[in-house]
């Protein structure tokens, strides 16, 4: 950081000064985030952050827009390119307002959506109540079996034959196997609805071609922009050709204004990035990692939901240790170790307890951690769950987590994806 800040405001130089430690030290292990790279980082704090471009490329409402006009263009070309989509939009600010644009586009308020149930590892955006999705359209939802707790597609068909939804929603933010969007798309032809599939967890994956491919099948795939896919916070939308124009203008005017340019830079970067070769090798050991980790977490006993993973991410299941995820949660961090509390399906304990833990892979990964250093981290992990109240166990894995990351640097010259 340059002195300019710490001179300016020394109090958000020390928050921001404190977090870039916390990042260094500690195992992040939550699966909705990563690490971008110095070269997103630096187009995300560029001087594009001055420029107001309301519109798109060509049609702005604001002169001197020929060179952001160029970097949108980029982003739109090279996403297109990474999923072999007809048509883009680059500028949803978060992958939540990417989905909301594809409603308000072809929903009528008070319509019938279906998605996967948040407790079953959905999203808020998918038809919970508390969200606007669930308070503007009527949610309907669906959930993964209670012996394979995989989707059970025939329960999935029997709620659409039973509502007609309007739009079914395929993908998930808690769900550790592989999405058949073939079948959903099945049932959507089925009950003519359109299918919207919300890729944001597994975007990496599917890019690399290592997770069924939505594209083909799908009407609407909406995603984040980090994650797996590993750019700047923000969001896109992907379509057939024929529902551009009125998607473009549902993201503006309809609900946004002008486009952040300086983080449509850094996702033109990042899709530049995942367009090169060494990103499915990167991929590719995001999902080894995971299901090594998953291996050692069953070696020490402990049960994974669905049993194991396809994915970036594992959902352990804390029900016969007797911790609930919230105290996981906050004794791993103790110890060094990032990992947020999560529902598990059918889980009997409230969400701000709840019986699980998320794990994720993607940072770790772009660490340069591989599957010996996963049975490191999983006996660590034992460790500090073993005995959650022995706080000078915690603080010894602690110091013993800060050396093993000091292995593994970040924001070094040498960093970058191996």
């Amino acid at each position: 950081m340059s002195d300019d800040l710490a001179h300016t405001d020394p109090e958000i130089y020390s928050v921001i000064e404190r977090e870039r430690q916390r990042q260094l030290q500690k195992l992040e292990m939550i699966a909705s985030e990563n690490f971008v790279s110095a070269a997103v980082m630096e187009a995300q704090g560029s001087i594009l952050t001055h420029k107001y471009a309301e519109g798109y490329p060509g049609r702005r409402y604001y002169g001197g827009c020929e060179y952001v006009d160029t970097a949108e263009n980029l982003a739109i070309s090279r996403v297109k390119e990474l999923f072999g989509a007809p048509y883009a939009n680059v500028q949803p600010h978060s992958g939540t307002q990417a989905n909301m644009a594809v409603y308000f586009t072809y929903l009528k308020v008070g319509d019938t959506i279906m998605g996967m149930d948040l407790a079953h590892g959905g999203h808020l955006s998918h038809g919970a109540s508390v969200n606007f999705s669930g308070r503007f359209f009527k949610a309907v939802t669906y959930g993964v079996d209670r012996q394979t707790e995989e989707i059970d597609f025939e329960a999935v068909r029997e709620l659409a034959r039973n509502h007609r939804p309007k739009m079914i929603i395929g993908g998930a933010s808690a769900y550790p196997k592989a999405i058949d969007f073939s079948r959903f798309a099945d049932i959507a032809r089925e009950v003519e609805a359109y299918f919207l599939v919300d890729m944001a967890h597994i975007a990496g994956l599917i890019a690399a071609k290592l997770h069924p491919d939505p594209m083909p099948v799908a009407d609407f795939v909406t995603s984040t922009t980090h994650k797996t896919l590993r750019g700047p916070r923000g969001g896109l939308i992907l379509a057939k050709e024929a529902y551009g124009k009125a998607l473009d203008s549902q993201i503006f005017p309809g609900m946004q204004g002008g486009p952040l340019m300086h983080i449509i830079a850094a996702k033109a970067v990042a899709f530049k990035e995942a367009l090169a070769p060494n990103f499915k090798r990167y991929q590719e050991q995001i999902i080894s990692n995971a299901r090594a980790l998953g291996r050692e977490f069953q070696k020490r006993g402990y049960r994974l939901v669905a049993g194991g993973t396809d994915t970036h991410l594992i959902m352990v299941d804390l029900t016969e240790t007797g911790l609930t995820g919230k105290e996981a949660e906050e004794a791993l961090d103790l110890a060094g170790i990032t990992v947020n509390k999560n529902t598990i399906p059918f889980d009997p304990r409230p969400p701000k307890i709840t019986s699980g833990i998320r794990i994720g892979t993607p940072a770790l990964t772009t660490r340069g951690m591989k599957e010996e250093e996963m049975a490191v981290i999983a006996d660590l992990m034992h460790q500090a769950l073993s005995d959650i109240q022995d706080t000078a166990r915690l603080q010894r894995l602690e110091n013993q987590v800060r050396e093993f990351c000091a292995q593994f640097p970040l924001f070094a010259e040498e960093w970058k994806i191996k």
